[in-house]
This record gives C-alpha cells, sequence and structure tokens, in this order.
C-alpha cells in the first residue's frame, strides 16, 4: 500500500471482537493519594523491559484515576488471581469507594498491594506516550514479588476465564 493511500477504516466493534481472542490477565494499578488509596483495574498490561527494569500499561484517555496515581508517582500493579473476578469489577466502576471492603498491605514503596494476588510490582512512573483513546504508561520496576501457588485470572472474549467455543458433533 502506498503512503499516499489512506489506511482502510476498521469498525471499532469488529476490532474489539478480534482481539477479545487475545487472552489477556488482569490487573488492578493502585497508589497512594493525598485523599487514600486510589485504583482502577487494567488489562493492557505487559513486561517490558530487563535492563533498565519496565512495565508497561495503558489507562483509557477517560479515566478519572490515571491522572490520580500519575500525581502520586509511584503505584503497584496487582495480578489478580482467578477467584478475584469481583476486584476486577469492583475497580472497574467509576464514583464508588473502590477499596470498600477490600483488604491490603502497603508494598514495600507504600503503594497498596491487594490481599491474595498472584504477583505484586511497585513501580515508579518513566515515560507517558499518545496511544489513541488510551495513555502508554511506561514505569520502572523499583519491587515485585508473587506467589507461585495462586492462578491467574484471564479476560477472553469478553469474559473472565476462556471461553470455549460450542462445537455440535453432527
Amino acid at each position: 500500500m502506498s503512503a499516499d493511500v489512506p489506511a482502510p477504516v476498521v469498525d471499532p466493534q469488529l476490532m474489539r471482537d478480534v482481539l477479545g481472542h487475545f487472552v489477556s490477565g488482569v490487573t488492578v494499578v493502585t497508589a497512594a493519594g493525598p485523599d487514600g488509596p486510589v485504583g482502577f483495574t487494567c488489562q493492557s498490561f505487559s513486561s517490558l523491559s530487563l535492563d533498565p527494569p519496565l512495565v508497561a500499561f495503558a489507562p483509557a484517555r477517560t479515566s478519572r484515576t490515571w491522572p490520580q496515581l500519575r500525581d502520586a508517582g509511584r503505584f503497584c500493579v496487582n495480578v489478580l488471581g482467578e477467584q478475584q473476578s469481583d476486584l476486577s469489577r469492583q475497580f472497574a466502576r467509576s464514583g464508588t469507594d473502590k477499596f470498600a471492603g477490600v483488604r491490603w498491605a502497603p508494598s514495600p514503596h507504600g503503594s497498596p498491594m491487594l490481599e491474595g494476588v498472584v504477583a505484586w510490582i511497585d513501580s515508579e512512573l518513566w515515560a507517558e506516550y499518545d496511544g489513541g483513546d488510551h495513555t502508554i504508561v511506561v514505569a520502572r520496576v523499583l519491587d515485585l514479588g508473587a506467589d507461585a501457588s495462586r492462578t491467574p485470572l484471564l479476560f477472553h472474549r469478553g469474559a473472565y476465564g476462556l471461553q470455549q467455543a460450542l462445537v455440535e458433533e453432527g
């Protein structure tokens, strides 16, 4: 395709449906805000670099929580376990006390580390980039840990867990 020819328009719903076939884990990114703990659910998370140690995640531009985490400068990425879909839903809501009833302890760098997570990654803001309707956040890893006895929460085709296609045999 020539550089002069515009790219075809991709239907957002088709893109969502097709990319939903990619299985992702689910995280809750948390920080200690000036008025108490803050956090949001984020499934756009990945390891980025070992040297220096970097991770990346992508909050929506419409997020009211990300600016609070940005201001804190340090945050903890909590990788949710398979029994924590309720936590994922709770931290995805807007306008509520997301920490109501949630058990947590300060991470080594002071951000909320949620009880029962598979892994946690203490980080500090490294850089931000334009990602269309999202912001691409790159964070430097400060400390981390995992519990190998736990299984992660998966998100696939718009639901938690692996969605199996029903095949009728004729």
